[in-house]
């Protein structure tokens, strides 16, 4: 059984993606869901896997440090650490008041930890590895206020929190700053960028920072740092009218739109896609109105245009997403 974790809110639809996958789910509860026998490597919907977690329980803050203290020392026997290495505590902000339960969990199993193996102490980075992978480290998730699952190794789908810029125009600014970790790409200077969609400018004034070339297309107004910004050219259009000049292949397509997503599949991705006008995209689709599982099929169909123009493709449920999902890719 591996425990999976996701945005709360969102894990009936983690339960029931494990589900399509061939897994059993045995329990879920706000922002997490329990299951077995499914690989995690590709979820949309889970942010971070605990493998092979042990359930441990107890009534009072130092019962519960010591049995975790107990199995991270066991399970490290024979073990050499050397470098940091993830210790990362977690749980529902939905229930009230377990986030200082965790803290104080956590602080008490700090001072066991100290005693024991001071170095290894010194070594402990207290939040989520970056980037998609495996880590091997201390995994903790509370449930509730006497159960937490514990697991040395997990496995990270990419997503994280971004830090706000200040001169960013919207939120949404950072849904494209974590769709770049998606992708291991970002734009580069003297790059070119079409974002369709673009008002207020949070994707395009992304883009601008790093110094590419934008042309930010939206019948609304840019604000903040995307305002009058040199790099980029604001267009009043429709992002489903803009046409592509003859013979030219932008390095970047973003578009996020308020839209159906079959609409958006049909006018822009799988034009832009056939045609190869973009060598890279970050699309952000809206899933309020249609069954996100069933779209991922039809994304995803063998014979689709994002199977056959960007069989690289990855779709993620970003930390910053709302009732969205995020398409990341290089077309080839």
């Amino acid at each position: 059984m591996n425990l999976q974790l996701c945005q709360a809110g969102f894990e009936t639809f983690l339960a029931r993606e494990l589900t399509e996958a061939g897994g059993t789910v045995t329990e879920q509860g706000p922002g997490w869901v329990m299951a077995g026998g499914v690989r995690p490597a590709d979820l949309v919907f889970a942010h971070l896997t605990l493998v092979d977690p042990v359930e441990v329980k107890g009534d009072a803050v130092n019962a519960l440090a010591q049995r975790v203290a107990e199995f991270f020392l066991t399970s490290m026997r024979g073990e050499r650490i050397e470098s940091a290495w993830p210790c990362v505590w977690q749980g529902p902000s939905e229930i009230v008041g377990l986030g200082r339960r965790i803290s104080s969990v956590e602080a008490a199993f700090g001072e066991l930890l100290k005693k024991k193996v001071a170095r290894l102490a010194k070594l402990a980075v207290f939040e989520p590895p970056r980037g998609a992978g495996p880590a091997r480290g201390l995994f903790v998730y509370f449930t509730d206020f006497g159960r937490a699952f514990v697991a040395r190794d997990a496995l990270g789908h990419g997503q994280r929190r971004m830090a706000d810029d200040d001169l960013a125009p919207s939120r949404s600014y950072l849904k494209v700053e974590e769709a770049y970790i998606m992708l291991s790409r970002e734009p580069q200077a003297a790059e070119t960028v079409v974002d369709l969609g673009a008002a207020p400018g949070g994707w395009s004034y992304s883009a601008a920072k790093r110094g590419a070339k934008v042309i930010a297309i939206d019948n609304g107004p840019l604000k903040g740092g995307a305002l009058d910004h040199p790099l980029i050219e604001h267009r009043l259009e429709d992002a489903f009218k803009f046409a592509v000049p003859a013979g030219v292949t932008y390095d970047w397509l973003f578009c996020d739109l308020v839209e159906e997503p079959h609409n958006v599949l049909r006018n822009i991705i799988e034009p832009w896609l056939t045609h190869r006008w973009c060598r890279r995209f970050v699309i952000n689709l809206k899933f309020g109105r249609v069954d996100p599982l069933a779209f991922m099929r039809e994304l995803r169909a063998p014979g689709s245009v994002l199977m056959t123009r960007a069989p690289g493709l990855r779709i993620r449920h970003l930390y910053h997403d709302r009732e969205e999902f995020t398409l990341v890719g290089e077309v080839v």
